[in-house]
């Protein structure tokens, strides 16, 4: 699943290349899953908005939009039952839900909203042109003023799409931007695993399972080690080697390990400045000492027995 430095890296490529352009039109696949929102309720919503700005929230990618938004015509021809796609008749959106649910703050033709899109394990956002052929898994395509298509593609359909009226917050602290003292806070008494904590969403965001254990390594501390027992002076070290591994990602575009590619379709390469992630077997580069894997809470982590305690 792409974390934070993955998310970053897609989101900033995004901005360079859609801000500024304006959503014409949409269509939604079928499927629920995917969505978070009502098809037609995305679709009213994204359609006639402009993107002024791409950008991260924890492991979400925000499209801030602005701009009166029409009356969807995905929504009136779901109704029919298909919609022409190029030329291609393809299963349109269905209204997954009531849009009566929504509260008038959730109104889709309010002149500032937020596209959320969450990326799952498998999905891509790609910024392609109208001929290039549709991807099996594609679920949503809108189509920019420029000419170009933006498209949501995702084989296992664990991402989701959603759209907020703004101020969206995923919850948790912001990694890169937590002061010392707060992320102390955060983590200082807690009777989990310290790799535990550093994967809870709600404590710290944007961080996996890769990152956990490359700072946790850094650090010097076990993915097992009780955040109870961790000194402030560690906790510390922790909050530095967090900081460091993320921005050190990002500037290398993140970790291609399966699928990952950012939104031009290019690998990232700080997977081979892993110092233990999916190292199991192979000596420390420090002390030379075999890197060893356990599961915790049912994820891998890898750590040194030497180097961290």
């Amino acid at each position: 699943m792409p974390e934070l430095p993955e998310v970053e890296t897609i989101a900033r490529g995004l901005d360079t290349r859609v801000a500024g352009d304006t959503v014409e039109s949409v269509w939604i696949g079928s499927r629920k899953q995917p969505l978070k929102s009502p098809a037609g309720v995305i679709a009213a919503t994204l359609e006639g908005k402009r993107i002024v700005w791409v950008h991260r929230a924890g492991k979400h990618i925000v499209f801030d939009l602005e701009g009166e938004a029409r009356a969807s015509q995905t929504a009136s021809r779901t109704k029919k039952g298909t919609r022409a796609v190029r030329g291609q008749t393809r299963q349109a959106a269905s209204l997954h839900g009531s849009d009566e649910r929504w509260s008038d703050q959730h109104r889709p033709d309010a002149e500032t909203a937020q596209w959320i899109v969450h990326l799952g394990m498998t999905g891509r956002m790609v910024v392609c042109e109208p001929a290039a052929e549709i991807a099996k898994h594609t679920h949503l395509i809108a189509k920019l003023a420029s000419g170009r298509e933006l498209r949501f593609i995702d084989p296992r359909m664990f991402g989701k799409l959603s759209v907020h009226p703004g101020g969206f917050d995923p919850g948790g602290v912001e990694p890169l931007d937590v002061s010392e003292e707060r992320f102390v806070e955060l983590f200082r008494g807690r009777k989990t695993p310290i790799k535990s904590a550093l994967l809870n969403q709600k404590l710290l965001r944007g961080v996996g399972n890769i990152y956990a254990d490359e700072s946790l390594f850094r650090a010097g501390l076990r993915p097992r080690r009780r955040a109870a027992t961790i000194t402030r002076e560690q906790l510390g070290k922790l909050h530095r080697a967090v900081r460091e591994v993320l921005r050190e990602a990002i500037a290398l575009g993140g970790s291609s390990i399966s699928d990952y590619v950012d939104a031009d379709g290019e690998e990232g390469f700080f997977q081979l400045q892993h110092r233990v992630y999916g190292r199991e077997g192979e000596p420390c580069l420090v002390c030379r000492t075999a890197i060893r894997r356990v599961v915790l809470a049912g994820r891998s982590s890898h750590y040194c027995s030497k180097c961290q305690e």
